[in-house]
């Protein structure tokens, strides 16, 4: 029986890790399931991390060396796939040795996101040589260095969209272009700016990938734009984004999951509906920045310490909390109401618009503001959490201006 048991040595694992071991969590284990730790910024070999954690403008790589070393002490079992998680913090683990059963107090599942690749996005066409998703190019080129095509089309607009622009400048690939189902790019309009100026790569708003055509390489895609159909040569294809929480532990067990944000459902205290699981990080909802999964990291280990202090209220009298409106989900999805605490909602919304971003408890109004709200971007609203004791439900909605 040990203290804690995390799941996943990306950001939020290593971050949440090394926390508790400062703290003087001795008795802690990291599994992971990949020979390394680290996650996917260990294949980003742009500049664009540690910022927000440490104050620094790194490499993916410099930023989870760094997370490595100021985790050093912890164990980390490698090449270690947890392959169940059951009631109670018992942990089953398939690796080197066979199958393994552990146990701890708690455990914390950091198992982050993983990218939708063509199969799931029903794009038709031929299967030729030459389609990947942006974490299995960002591996080609930093790891192996390998050149897997000259002139590749980029699917999406998010952040990680651009992510695969930088690895493409790395090598002196030339995207032929980048392509946007909606009217204007997920990521920030520098974005857009800097994918046209600096790197001379045109962004397509409002365009379809259709098809893929080509027999042994990709030799073209066929986009659909203004109700017309075009061809664009091109000799690669990457999908970025549409990432997913890899929430199959949750799923496949008895923890309970929110069908809006695809991850586990969580309280205030970052507890799932088993308090022996915790959970945070890019598993919670597809997907933030590192900086903002250290950051959920951090506040969960410092909920972990109280738990292990016998210091969190109880998990058994939660308040749900429902998105409504304009808002695609919340979370947490639960709140844990005690007094002298604020509490920090998390949300998104469906589509671009603005409006009020307001939360009521039976019907009360606890707290609201104005939002310029974007898909795929953050938005936050603190209340207190003394107003919200002896409430039934919690709603916060989004209401659209027109």
């Amino acid at each position: 029986m040990r203290s804690v048991i995390i799941i996943g040595a990306g950001p939020a694992g290593l971050t949440a890790a090394r926390i508790l071991r400062a703290a003087g969590i001795k008795d802690l284990l990291v599994v992971e399931r990949d020979e390394q730790a680290g996650g996917l910024p260990r294949h980003c070999g742009h500049h664009g991390f540690g910022v927000l954690d440490f104050r620094h403008l790194w490499t993916g790589p410099r930023y989870i060396r760094e997370l490595c070393d100021m985790a050093k002490d912890v164990e980390i079992a490698t090449d270690e796939t947890v392959i169940a998680v059951e009631p109670g913090g018992r942990v089953r683990i398939s690796g080197t040795h066979g199958v393994e059963n552990l146990a701890a107090r708690t455990v914390l599942l950091a198992t982050g996101i993983r990218e939708t690749p063509r199969s799931a996005r029903l794009v038709s066409g031929t299967r030729p040589y030459g389609i990947t998703t942006t974490g299995a190019f960002q591996e080609m080129v930093y790891t192996g260095g390998f050149r897997p095509f000259s002139r590749p089309v980029i699917v999406g607009t998010e952040l990680v969209a651009f992510s695969a622009l930088l690895t493409a400048r790395h090598l002196g690939i030339r995207p032929a272009a980048m392509i946007e189902e909606n009217d204007r790019i997920t990521a920030g309009r520098f974005c857009d700016v800097a994918a046209r100026r600096l790197f001379g790569t045109p962004v397509l708003t409002s365009t379809r990938l259709v098809e893929i055509q080509g027999r042994d390489r990709v030799g073209a895609v066929v986009v659909e734009r203004q109700g017309k159909h075009e061809a664009i040569a091109c000799d690669g294809v990457v999908f970025s984004g549409r990432f997913v929480p890899e929430a199959t532990l949750a799923r496949g067990g008895h923890l309970a999951v929110d069908l809006a944000t695809g991850g586990p459902v969580i309280d205030n205290f970052w507890r799932c509906s088993d308090p022996a699981y915790f959970a945070a990080g890019n598993v919670l909802r597809a997907v933030e920045h590192s900086g903002m999964v250290s950051r959920e990291a951090s506040w969960a280990a410092a909920a972990i310490l109280r738990g292990l202090a016998g210091d969190l209220p109880a998990a058994d009298n939660g308040v749900p909390v429902r998105a409504a409106g304009s808002l695609l989900y919340v979370y947490p999805q639960r709140i844990i109401p005690h007094e002298g605490a604020r509490i920090r909602l998390y949300a998104r919304t469906r589509a671009a618009c603005r409006g009020r971003l307001r939360l009521t408890a039976d019907g009360r109004e606890i707290a609201a503001r104005f939002v310029n709200a974007l898909p795929e971007r953050r938005l936050t609203l603190d209340a207190p959490s003394f107003r919200l004791i002896g409430s039934r439900s919690v709603e916060l909605t989004l209401e659209a201006s027109r």
